[in-house]
């Protein structure tokens, strides 16, 4: 199928199912508790900078829809978490202690330093933005390894994150094998960095679903 195949697919709607997911824990239970504002907010640069060519490339409107689909969702979910009531108090800084500021820094640099072409302002954004989107889950792994418990439903929409981003890899493998010429180094590495931060809580979410699926994970991630 060359650069859409099943397995992207598979891998963006468990993309976005994660976040059907993470809105409907956020409307069910009317708090946003266990949810890490900063790994959202990582998040929102993540497709900013990643999509801000939506401007002027148009590839699909399958890529389109899934690009604003995925700047509006992320925004909406950082704008419930810090303006809408009763979700923004039930918000606790204290528990979301990870420094998220000294991710993004390390991440420009690489952008500018390691891109596909450096003559190319968005060619860096979206550098940026791959490198970016590895280590964005970190705040809320910190967070739920500081809780010990990760309450169900935002389990499943960790697990989706995960998942996606397997599937990726697995898109990434088919490609080279099917498509002439297909390198991307950079997707590659970020991708499989990303992929490794999540087995830890693969292990404990399998674990305790496979006692019961409607049950929270009780977790200790190595961070």
């Amino acid at each position: 199928m060359g650069y859409m195949n099943a397995i992207r697919v598979a891998g963006d709607l468990c993309h976005m199912l994660s976040f059907a997911v993470l809105l409907w824990k956020i409307h069910r239970t009317k708090s946003v508790a266990g949810i890490s504002r900063k790994t959202q907010e990582l998040y929102v640069l993540v497709f900013l900078a990643r999509y801000c060519d939506i401007f002027w490339n148009h590839y699909s409107v399958y890529n389109s829809v899934f690009k604003v689909l995925f700047v509006v969702l992320s925004v909406g979910v950082v704008y419930v978490m810090r303006c809408v009531e009763p979700h923004r108090s039930t918000y606790v800084p204290d528990n979301d202690a990870f420094p998220a500021r000294w991710l993004v820094l390390p991440c420009a640099v690489l952008g500018v330093a390691v891109n596909p072409s450096y003559g190319s302002a968005f060619e860096i954004a979206w550098a940026f933005s791959i490198y970016l989107e590895a280590v964005a889950i970190l705040p809320q792994l910190f967070m739920i390894q500081k809780h010990g418990e990760v309450e169900n439903l935002t389990s499943h929409y960790i697990f989706c994150l995960g998942l996606y981003r397997c599937l990726y890899i697995a898109n990434w493998a088919y490609r080279y094998f099917t498509e002439e010429g297909y390198y991307a180094p950079i997707a590659w590495v970020a991708g499989v960095v990303q992929s490794l931060l999540y087995i830890d809580f693969f292990y404990y979410y399998v674990k305790s679903k496979r006692a019961s699926f409607y049950q929270p994970v009780q977790i200790s991630l190595p961070i």
